[in-house]
């Protein structure tokens, strides 16, 4: 998918968290979007993906969808999942919204969730919530795949799962990652660096 950002702004109140950004992503592009703390990326990363609105410019998303949020996975940890939900009932319950790619066993499995299929969520240590969250954004049918900060409260181990799973999609997606980790986006073939677009 096509995602092109025609003169993007953010303020708050009267002030410009930023402005000017005009930015075009294709189909297998893998997009870092860097800058400082508090500089916007996260801001920038929800108004891409439609969680809230830019108070100046437009975006178009290419081939034309008419329910786009469909069409995209997102990790955030301040995403909130499902908690009274066991990890089995949460994916049967995101395939009503969009096609699992895999039987929901191998993603248990490739998750590295296996033997936690019937443990509640809000039992579950931050680490597996978050690799809960990135098997709901690669593991289903999405177009788009919006990272902020992917490996947060992940173990060594899970940041190389997160690698692996970074290698084995981004030729098929459309990804953008904010994030100043290095290891996070080392793959990136695009940036958008907020620091150019302050007023």
């Amino acid at each position: 998918m096509q995602v092109v950002l025609s003169n993007i702004g953010k303020k708050f109140n009267r002030n410009w968290i930023f402005k000017g950004v005009n930015f075009t992503a294709e189909s297998g592009d893998l997009v870092s979007i860097t800058g400082h703390n508090g500089s916007g990326k996260s801001t920038l990363i929800q108004i891409i993906s439609g969680f809230i609105t830019a108070s100046k410019g437009t975006i178009t998303y290419s081939p034309k969808i008419e329910e786009v949020q469909t069409s995209f996975g997102f990790v955030a940890p301040y995403q909130n999942l499902i908690e009274e939900f066991t990890l089995l009932e949460h994916l049967e319950f995101h395939a009503n919204f969009k096609k699992a790619l895999l039987p929901f066993d191998q993603i248990i499995d490739k998750a590295g969730l296996k033997g936690s299929e019937n443990k509640i969520i809000k039992e579950f240590s931050s680490g597996m919530k978050q690799r809960l969250r990135l098997s709901l954004a690669f593991f289903y049918e999405a177009e788009v795949i919006f990272l902020d900060e992917p490996t947060s409260n992940l173990d060594k181990q899970g940041e190389a799962w997160y690698q692996d799973l970074i290698l084995d999609f981004k030729s098929k997606k459309t990804i953008f990652i904010a994030s100043n980790q290095d290891f996070e986006i080392k793959e990136a073939t695009k940036n958008i660096f907020i620091e150019n677009f302050k007023s």
